[in-house]
């Protein structure tokens, strides 16, 4: 009955009070099983479910992705998005994001199954995605990615992640073009080329959010623990996505149709 607590909490967004009723255990109770879960989770499986790829693994993604978008060398897609969090009085400002609601920034790279294989929770909405990034594990530990060189008309390319515009182009990261109105017809082409493949990590934080709708709904989470929500509804996410259980048609509506900015209830 814990999990099946937790996992109703983490998929309803219900309410600590609601869940006590529906399970018929206190709302201190509920609380406490959902700590201990998402902690226990962090601290082993999200590792396991949530790493980066391998060499072999990395090659395997890359082919596939230049199966499906005839681009080589690509092992990630990486991108941003918001989740809703019930702030502290002190530092408000600092987590309210551009569009005026506070949030921490999920910063994920995702394969071609809509799997992520690295995941940053931990900024304020406010930051920049550039920033954002510089403060993740993927960038501080980006001398032990992969690189799969592979010769390409001459030229050694190593593996690669692709992001939009908005993150610094480096050794290993493949951006779109920053001044996309003073382009020539064969950059306007690359540029995109590159980011119809953002789809992908688009629809994947999509898919997140409509099964774990704790994401979509400011919850009742201390702010501090928000982040060890994210981590396990994302390792939540990879467990289906590689035991190919399906999501839920009709997934894009839901995702667009409930406003991020909704409160509790009880606010």
């Amino acid at each position: 009955m814990r999990v099946a607590i937790v996992l109703y909490k983490l998929g309803s967004c219900a309410e600590y009070r609601v869940i006590s009723n529906q399970f018929g255990v206190h709302k201190s109770t509920v609380k406490k099983f959902v700590y201990l879960f998402c902690k226990g989770m962090v601290q082993g499986p999200t590792k396991q479910l949530i790493r980066v790829p391998n060499e072999e693994e990395a090659t395997e993604i890359a082919r596939r992705f230049q199966e499906a978008h005839n681009i080589p060398q690509i092992m990630g897609l990486i991108d941003g998005t918001h989740i809703p969090i019930l702030p502290p009085s002190d530092g408000y400002k600092d987590l309210v994001n551009r569009k005026g609601w506070p949030s921490y920034v999920l910063q994920a790279v995702v394969d071609h199954k809509s799997c992520f294989w690295s995941i940053s929770c931990k900024m304020p909405g406010s930051a920049h995605d550039a920033n954002v990034l510089r403060q993740s594990d993927l960038f501080q530990r980006c001398h032990l990615l992969p690189k799969g060189v592979k010769n390409i008309e001459g030229q050694d390319t190593r593996l690669l992640i692709v992001g939009d515009p908005a993150y610094p182009l480096l050794d290993w990261l493949l951006k779109g073009y920053t001044n996309s109105a003073r382009l020539i017809p064969e950059q306007e082409y690359f540029y995109v080329y590159l980011s119809s493949l953002q789809v992908g990590v688009e629809n994947t934080f999509g898919m997140l959010k409509s099964r774990w709708r704790v994401l979509l709904k400011r919850s009742d989470f201390h702010f501090s623990f928000t982040p060890a929500v994210i981590a396990t509804c994302c390792a939540l996410h990879n467990f289906r996505m590689r035991r190919t259980i399906p999501t839920a048609g009709g997934w894009k509506r839901l995702v667009t149709s409930i406003p991020c900015i909704l409160s509790l209830t009880s606010q």
